[in-house]
């Protein structure tokens, strides 16, 4: 592979060795377990900004991927994965229990921004308190609601009732004044501009937002629970497809290689190129639709690059259903493999995908001549929306939001599995920051999927008749032993998508955690907007790119 890793300047910052954080660690330690994934540590509650900020500065953990909490018959327990964003293979989680009478931790937003959405997830669902946190309030479920969801004792059959409460205060007290001139709006949660059932909370001084909060959880569905609810071996992956329902397919990766690595299935050769293949053209349904939407946010522009961009999705599109038999929610996948081989005629097949390919670059000169290098898109996203590099990192956002702000950050080559180190790409990176930096990411990156695909055209159309093995010798139900832990995560159109799983022997998982990467980006909005006009707040939140389907889950 070519896509040799852009070394980012970390200014002092050490990597220590596995030794070397044992030693850093070792006041703090009361425990220590085995992930499959990772290290784990057990610290008290009240070391947690310690310990984390210790392994930030002093070990280069400053990627808090994921916080999974959870609730168990004698504690609550949180656990920060932790990696970092210059060598994704170093991985460790954080094990905080908490009392089962009080449960209660110190907040981690000190240390990484991107653990205040994650802890008041945390706290809504499961019940945890984190002391110290700036805005300890529900997320998902109304302020009103009673009880939280994936504890023990939450009876699922009581009634809420869920107040309308008007907004009685414009901003905070200490900027609030008897003249004051902010105008608070509601923008949706049903409006076109907000991709889906997101309702922001704005306040605006003049034209220009002084305020912005992300009012999430109009579609929650519960997804963990679902999961948890399913048997490995085939009712968990179809769930995967209804995340980021608009570029799925590498959805079901991620559940796929989690259970994978849990039982310890090795996945056929042939197989894997097949998913390589398949999951690159859903990357390219993803930023097709990315780039279309977008457009219409900022220049209103429906005519042109909008149905450009369908007739491109609809192509890639007609190739899927080709190879899947599905259109939109494809389950390809199955654990050890997928679930069939190319379609009948083969190179009829690969004729069309070509075909396709070769299409690719005059097809991006369209964008070029209608988006990027029109006057009045460049006014709209050109410095606009600045999500400068180490604020990307502290959000943690991932994908080509983080990549827009120069993250040389992807899974694919930075934590590999699949076909990719066998292949020529690269990973693209801007380093603007801006709305319009992020355009320029994905329409290259459309271009380096193309370069996949290709590629994998040739390896499929070349292989061996006899070694064309779809899926491994797996056994019809899978019981992974007892109290196993994995957080297992693939790059998909939007970014990091990762998948916690923690087995108690049965068919089923105890615990299924979903860290979705346009909860994270999303979380961004309010720094990339605040100051900005109106109008750049919609751009913003375009650049975005979320599915309100992953945010909410």
């Amino acid at each position: 592979m070519s896509s040799q890793r852009h070394t980012q300047a970390i200014g002092e910052e050490a990597v220590a060795s596995q030794d070397e954080v044992d030693a850093l660690l070792d006041e703090y330690v009361i425990d220590r377990e085995d992930h499959v994934n990772a290290p784990a540590y057990v610290i008290r509650p009240d070391d947690v900004q310690n310990v984390l900020s210790t392994l930030k500065n002093e070990a280069g953990f400053d990627h808090l991927s994921c916080l999974t909490a959870q609730e168990y018959g004698d504690r609550y327990e949180s656990i920060y994965h932790l990696t970092s964003y210059d060598d994704r293979t170093r991985e460790v989680s954080i094990v905080v229990p908490a009392a089962k009478d009080d449960p209660r931790s110190q907040t981690a937003v000190p240390v990484y921004e991107t653990a205040n959405w994650h802890e008041r997830e945390a706290y809504d669902l499961v019940g945890i308190e984190y002391d110290e946190h700036p805005d300890m309030r529900r997320i998902l479920l109304p302020e009103t609601w009673q009880g939280h969801p994936l504890s023990m004792d939450y009876d699922q059959n009581r009634p809420q009732i869920v107040s309308l409460r008007e907004n009685t205060s414009l901003l905070d007290s200490k900027t609030e004044t008897e003249n004051d001139d902010t105008l608070y709006i509601n923008i949706g949660p049903h409006h076109p501009a907000t991709h889906g059932v997101l309702h922001l909370k704005t306040h605006l001084d003049g034209e220009q937002v002084a305020d912005v909060e992300p009012d999430i959880g109009y579609l929650h569905r519960c997804e963990e629970q679902m999961a948890q609810q399913g048997t490995y071996r085939h009712q968990i992956i179809p769930y995967s497809d209804r995340w980021d329902y608009t570029a799925n397919m590498p959805n079901e990766w991620a559940v796929a290689r989690a259970i994978e690595d849990l039982v310890d299935v090795d996945v056929p050769e042939y197989a894997q190129v097949l998913r390589t293949m398949s999951v690159e053209l859903g990357r390219m349904l993803g930023h097709f639709l990315a780039l279309g939407t977008f457009a219409l946010d900022v220049y209103g522009d429906f005519t042109a690059i909008f149905q450009y961009a369908m007739r491109d999705r609809e192509k890639v599109q007609n190739i899927l259903e080709d190879l899947t038999g599905q259109r939109m929610m494809f389950y390809y996948f199955r654990v050890g493999g997928v679930v069939w081989d190319i379609p009948e005629p083969r190179e009829e097949f690969f004729e069309k995908v070509r075909d396709f390919m070769d299409d690719i670059p005059p097809t991006l000169e369209e964008y070029h001549d209608l988006m990027t290098n029109n006057e009045i898109f460049q006014k709209r996203t050109v410095n606009t929306g600045v999500l400068p590099h180490d604020v990307a990192k502290d959000y943690g956002v991932t994908g080509p939001v983080a990549r827009g702000s120069g993250v040389d950050y992807d899974l694919r080559r930075d934590d590999p599995y699949g076909y990719y180190p066998e292949l020529d790409w690269n990973v693209v990176t801007e380093d603007t920051c801006d709305n319009f930096a992020r355009v320029l990411v994905r329409m290259r990156e459309v271009e380096e999927s193309a370069r996949i695909v290709e590629q994998c055209v040739d390896l499929l159309q070349d292989w061996p008749e006899d070694d064309r093995t779809l899926q491994a010798n797996v056994p019809r139900t899978l019981r992974p032993e007892n109290d196993k832990e994995i957080y297992r995560a693939v790059e998909i159109a939007k970014g990091e998508l990762g998948v916690y799983i923690r087995s108690d022997g049965t068919d089923s998982p105890a615990r299924f955690k979903i860290r979705s990467p346009c909860y994270h980006n999303l979380s961004a909005l309010p720094i990339m907007s605040n100051g900005e006009y109106l109008p750049d707040l919609i751009a913003s939140l375009g650049s975005l790119d979320i599915v309100l389907g992953s945010v909410d889950r």
